[in-house]
């Protein structure tokens, strides 16, 4: 697996010596998942912080009646993990699936916790991370009650526009709390305008 986009993007965050590289990449595990593969299920304990290298994921939950609410995707320099099972060891809320063949770079808890004794700027790092993924939880919740589905969409396709054209209509109308059908109405509007 190349490491180098995994290092640049520390790398972009903090400086590491030769050293601290390789005793960063002592303490990783390389893995390839399928398309459709889980990194994490609902119920289970998120075992690993994944980062992605290559691939897309969703993070979603199944409701009791066997609907599903994505939550979120990960694309390449996004990590992709259920964070508060992973962070209290405890079972996740989330399901974390490929939608892409992914090739991901993952840390244990455990590797981790001694990564942040022996680099402590990994862990300003990691907390840096927590900290952009809760404003950004925060300001999704905001939006959600504040804009109307063709305006969440719209800032959806902005914002994210990789993901746009990667991940199937449905899921993202999951992931804006609305119907398929409601989506395709938004977008037939959006082609007239």
């Amino acid at each position: 697996m190349d490491y180098k986009p995994f290092l640049d993007y520390i790398n972009h965050y903090i400086s590491l010596t030769e050293a601290e590289e390789a005793l960063l990449l002592s303490k990783v595990i390389p893995r390839s998942y399928l398309k459709h593969q889980f990194i994490v299920q609902q119920g289970d304990v998120c075992k690993s912080a994944n980062f992605i290298v290559s691939g897309c994921t969703k993070m979603f939950y199944m409701d009791a009646d066997g609907q599903e609410h994505v939550v979120m995707f990960a694309i390449e320099d996004w990590w992709s993990s259920d964070l508060g099972s992973f962070i209290t060891q405890s079972p996740a809320d989330y399901n974390v699936q490929c939608l892409e063949p992914c090739e991901v770079i993952q840390f244990t808890y455990e590797n981790l916790e001694e990564l942040y004794a022996e680099i402590p700027k990994l862990e300003r790092l990691f907390r840096k991370i927590v900290e952009r993924a809760f404003v950004a939880s925060q300001k999704r919740i905001v939006r959600n009650f504040s804009l109307s589905a063709k305006e969440r969409y719209q800032l959806f396709r902005t914002t994210y526009p990789k993901i746009d054209q990667r991940v199937p209509q449905y899921m993202i109308a999951s992931y804006l709390g609305i119907t398929k059908e409601f989506l395709s109405k938004i977008k037939r509007e959006l082609a007239k305008a």
